[in-house]
C-alpha cells in the first residue's frame, strides 16, 4: 500500500475520518490529469468504468485505464458538484471538462484500514 492516503490522514490526525475531506486530494490529481497521485487512493482491487467500458481491475490496471483516458482526454477543469454518504462510505459527483468535451465523473470511497481508497471510479461523457 502506498502511503499518500496514510501520510495525508496523519497531518489531519485532530480531525476524524468524517471530517477529513477525502475528495479535495482526489478531485486535485482528476484536475491535473496525475493517474499515478490517484493510484495512491486506488483500492487493490476497483470498479473503473471509462466511457461505457467496465473493468474490474488492480490497482496497477486501473493506474493504467486512467493514464490512456488523461492522455486521450487532458483535463482542463474539473469540479465537485455533490458529496454523500457516511463516514466510511462517501461519494462524489463531479464535471469534468477534457479534451474539449464534458464528463460527469463519480467516485466512492470506503474507509479502510485507517484511510479511503476509491472502490468505484466512473467516467461517462455527457450527451
Amino acid at each position: 500500500m502506498t502511503l499518500a492516503p496514510a501520510v495525508l490522514l496523519g497531518f489531519c490526525a485532530d480531525m476524524s475520518a468524517q471530517e477529513f475531506d477525502v475528495f479535495t486530494p482526489i478531485a486535485k490529481y482528476i484536475r491535473v490529469g496525475d493517474a499515478d497521485k490517484l493510484s495512491a487512493w486506488f483500492a487493490d482491487n476497483l470498479e473503473i468504468v471509462v466511457i461505457s467500458q467496465t473493468n474490474d481491475s488492480s490497482r496497477n490496471q486501473a493506474r493504467q485505464i486512467m493514464k490512456s483516458f488523461f492522455s486521450a482526454y487532458s483535463p482542463s477543469a474539473f469540479s465537485i458538484t455533490h458529496q454523500a454518504g457516511k463516514s466510511n462510505m462517501k461519494y462524489a459527483l463531479g464535471i469534468l471538462n477534457a479534451g474539449g468535451e464534458r464528463f460527469v465523473v463519480t467516485v466512492f470511497v470506503n474507509f479502510v484500514h485507517d484511510s479511503f481508497e476509491i472502490q468505484q471510479l466512473k467516467i461517462e461523457r455527457v450527451e
